[in-house]
Order: C-alpha cells, then sequence, then structure tokens
C-alpha cells in the first residue's frame, strides 16, 4: 500500500519543485528538488546505493518547512555494521577506553593464559590480525588511549602486558592515561572510536562490563567534542614502553 504524502511546503510557485513531504504517521520526509545526474557530481556521495536518488534544494526551503523542535533518537547499528566501518574508514580510527574491565577479554584464552600466570601466545595471522595490518598498510591511522587505574586492575594490566604488543604488531599506536589525568581533563567516561573526525561510535556497556549498544553520533557539534576529548587525551598520554616501565615491580 502506497504511503500517504502531507504536502508541508514548496518555495517554488505553481511548478510543483521544489517541495516538501511528511509520510503521514511517520517521522519520515519526501523532498522534491531537481535531481542530481552529474557522475561526477554523485561520486562525491557517500554509499550512495542503486536504489538511491539525490535532489537539489534551496536552503530556505528546508529552513521555512522543516521540522523546527530538535528531536535526539539515538542510531544504534549491528555489531556486522560497526565492524564493517573498521575496513570503509578513509584515513583514522581512535578510540578512548576507560574501564576497568571488559567482560569478553575475560571469556578468552588469552586472558585465561594470563590470570593463570602462564605465557600468552597470539595467532598475528587470524582474519582480526590480518584485516589490521592490510589497513594500515594503506596508510590509515589505528590510535587508542587506555585508561589505568592506581592500583591498576587486572583486566587492564591484561590489556597493557598481553594485549598491547599484539595489537602494536597489528599497526596499532597505543597509548596510556591515569584515570587522576582522565578526571583532570574532563575526558568522557564512555568508551567510543571516532572514525575520520566525522562520526563516532559510542560504545554502551552494562553494569557487569559486557558491550551492549553501539550508537552512532554524527552531529557535528558533537562530534567535536569527542574530538577535542582525543587530543587532550592523545597529548598527555605516554607511550607503552613507558607505561610498562611505570608498573611497581
Amino acid at each position: 500500500m502506497a504511503r500517504r504524502l502531507w504536502k508541508v511546503g514548496t518555495n517554488s510557485g505553481n511548478d510543483g519543485c521544489p517541495t516538501l513531504y511528511e509520510i503521514a504517521g511517520t517521522d519520515q520526509w519526501v523532498v522534491q528538488g531537481d535531481r542530481v545526474t552529474d557522475t561526477a557530481e554523485l561520486g562525491q556521495l557517500e554509499n550512495l546505493t542503486a536504489g538511491e536518488g539525490a535532489v537539489t534544494v534551496p536552503r530556505e526551503l528546508l529552513a521555512t518547512f522543516g521540522p523546527k523542535e530538535a528531536v535526539h533518537v539515538p542510531q544504534i547499528i549491528s555489531a556486522e555494521e560497526f565492524g564493517r566501518m573498521f575496513t570503509t574508514l578513509r584515513h583514522s580510527t581512535w578510540r578512548l577506553e576507560t574501564r576497568g574491565r571488559y567482560a569478553w577479554d575475560e571469556r578468552q584464552r588469552e586472558y585465561q593464559a594470563f590470570e593463570a600466570g602462564q605465557p600468552v601466545q597470539w595467532d598475528l595471522e587470524d582474519p582480526w590480525c590480518r584485516s589490521r595490518r592490510e589497513q594500515a598498510d594503506l596508510g590509515k591511522r589505528f590510535q587508542r588511549v587506555r585508561v589505568l587505574d592506581e592500583p591498576i586492575t587486572p583486566g587492564q594490566l591484561y590489556l597493557l602486558r598481553e594485549n598491547t604488543p599484539r595489537n602494536m604488531a597489528c599497526g596499532e599506536d597505543i597509548r596510556f592515561l591515569t584515570r587522576a589525568k582522565a578526571e583532570e581533563l574532563n575526558l568522557p567516561r564512555e568508551d567510543f572510536w571516532i572514525f575520520d573526525s566525522r562520526v563516532v561510535a559510542l560504545l554502551h556497556f552494562s553494569d557487569d562490563d559486557e558491550m551492549g549498544s553501539i550508537e552512532l553520533i554524527t552531529d557535528p557539534v558533537q562530534v567535536l567534542r569527542y574530538a577535542q576529548a582525543r587530543e587532550a587525551a592523545w597529548h598527555h598520554a605516554v607511550p607503552y614502553e613507558e607505561a610498562l616501565g611505570s608498573l611497581p615491580m
């Protein structure tokens, strides 16, 4: 059944274009305007699928007739969509890790070996490692700052001593920051990735340290806040060797 379109407004007189419509009973809109057909222009649009099109409209159409109230609707993506972001990024991605433990880590055989005081063996040819190296070899930057409590938690010690060398071998650059310094810098308390300085993936965790939903943030004002946190954290964080050397013997 065809959806009912309500005409919201037009600034085109009687020739029918451009016009803005609301899809009845939904929070979706339809924009009518001159179709973009130039292949060079279409090539600049990101992720345009075969079923999508693009139109041009004057700014005043949206300013006059578009919705005025600000409504925040979290944009949640699947784990599969999140995973693809690490191969479709253009130049860089950066993560802040803030938690004292990650439940997923503790289920891995490498963590169990660490906990038992046994040598940790990594397979540097597994799919994750190969993919990370391939992307790094293309010149893309993978960086993290890991926050360490004082005293350091077992989960953080595992990431520092065992996981960091493996990630660095796959092309990542990882630095460390004390909890006190993170709080002094007023850094976000939640984990997040920032991709190409334009989109943030906010990682939501449960009280028992299980990762739940992944929320995309694309509002430029909010993205800028996370980018500023990245710059401050990266400036004050110390390299792996210095963080490892600061541990009590």
